[in-house]
């Protein structure tokens, strides 16, 4: 129900509202930021990691042979790293994984757009059925009242009164039924911008700009692109587990016996160690062809998700284009049919019309009203889909 302190929330209002609270909207910018930090980590692996290793060895009596002495001291600084032929398919997964999640965010945020639309056009379209069934229900004991004044004075039977009396009941029934819709539609509405007071909304006007949306460019179709790419990254690494990679370490510093002699063992070690896969049971290959697999799906993927989407553009460009058009058809029905419950109730006065036809006028009048409140909530439905497929 309207409140005169009621907030007037404009659509754009309620979808800032909605983006700063709790949602998928919030986790997938977090997700998002997890992803740039994978790049981050993989561009490190291509890169050598500087280090540095301090050790102090008592071997008591010379009991370990593989000490040098009794007092071991050591002290090497450097750098160490791999080589591998997967390390870059790995940060091109890493890339690719990041631009899916940023894709991934902007379907996230068009998605609670798209709700809050729904709910906010809802709450509309409940409201807009309220004040229309509680106008029909005004207009029906208006008539009831008459109805019982003229059975009063013996100009109609009473049976018409108890047919006037039963059109109002119906007319408040549909008003508590507006009434409890628009409860359900404005806690929706609550729920989704975490506003707790009462409420009154100002609908955009309806624009048919249906013909800006024709190319399919949504950020659902750039997620499954960059998680196929992804996907063929991985394929790459999981061919690297099959090829030889090498791990290098350059350090400078002392080992010796003595603190006494670090200037006598001062020096470079340099190592470096090249691993040649033989035999693993089948396991890197098999892995290989899981990833092939999943390269292949991702694929598939993309492909069904083009359709999908080029098929919801088609459908809700059409669906949109009708509603608009029941629209034009209801308005231009609603002035006939106010004006067939002015000449109804003016024929059943003068003794020419029965209840019956009075009655059926208003009832007409009561469905054109909530037909056109559809036809307007559809409309922006479908042209909100239409948006989330195209731009």
């Amino acid at each position: 129900m309207f409140c005169l302190l009621a907030i007037v929330l404009t659509l754009d209002d309620a979808v800032k509202l909605a983006m700063q609270q709790a949602s998928t909207y919030q986790q997938a910018v977090i997700e998002e930021q997890a992803a740039a930090l994978d790049v981050t980590q993989a561009r490190a692996a291509l890169l050598p990691k500087a280090r540095s290793l301090s050790t102090v060895i008592l071997n008591q009596h010379n009991a370990f042979i593989s000490a040098d002495a009794p007092h071991v001291y050591q002290e090497l600084a450097g750098v160490e790293g791999s080589l591998d032929f997967g390390t870059r398919a790995a940060v091109a997964r890493s890339r690719a994984l990041l631009a899916a999640a940023h894709a991934g965010t902007e379907v996230a945020r068009r998605e609670l757009v798209r709700g809050v639309r729904e709910a906010y056009f809802g709450f509309g379209l409940a409201s807009a059925k309220r004040a229309a069934a509680e106008e029909s229900l005004k207009a029906a004991e208006e008539f009831e009242r008459v109805t019982a004044l003229q059975q009063g004075g013996g100009e109609v039977p009473e049976v018409d009164v108890i047919r006037a009396r039963l059109q109002t009941a119906q007319r408040r029934d549909d008003v508590e039924s507006a009434r409890a819709q628009e409860a359900i539609a404005i806690a929706a509405l609550h729920a989704l911008t975490g506003v707790t007071d009462e409420l009154s909304i100002a609908p955009p006007e309806t624009v048919n700009d249906l013909d800006r949306y024709t190319t399919v460019r949504a950020p659902l179709l750039a997620q499954t692109s960059a998680l196929e790419e992804a996907a063929r990254a991985d394929v790459q690494v999981a061919r690297a587990e099959r090829l030889p990679s090498l791990t290098y370490s350059i350090d400078e510093g002392f080992d010796t016996p003595s603190l006494s002699e670090i200037r006598e063992h001062t020096g470079y070690l340099i190592s470096a160690s090249l691993r040649i896969p033989l035999f693993d049971w089948g396991a890197a290959r098999a892995k290989q062809k899981q990833a092939e697999l999943h390269a292949q799906a991702a694929r598939l993927q993309s492909s069904i998700t083009r359709r999908d989407l080029e098929r919801e553009l088609v459908s809700s460009r059409a669906e949109a284009a009708a509603a608009l058009r029941r629209v034009e058809n209801a308005r231009a029905a609603i002035v006939d049919a106010r004006r067939n419950v002015d000449i109804s109730i003016d024929r059943y006065r003068a003794g020419e019309a029965t209840i019956v036809e009075v009655t059926d006028a208003m009832t007409t009048l009561a469905q054109l009203r909530a037909g056109e409140q559809q036809a307007l909530y559809d409309f922006q439905v479908a042209r909100a889909r239409l948006q989330e497929a195209a731009e």
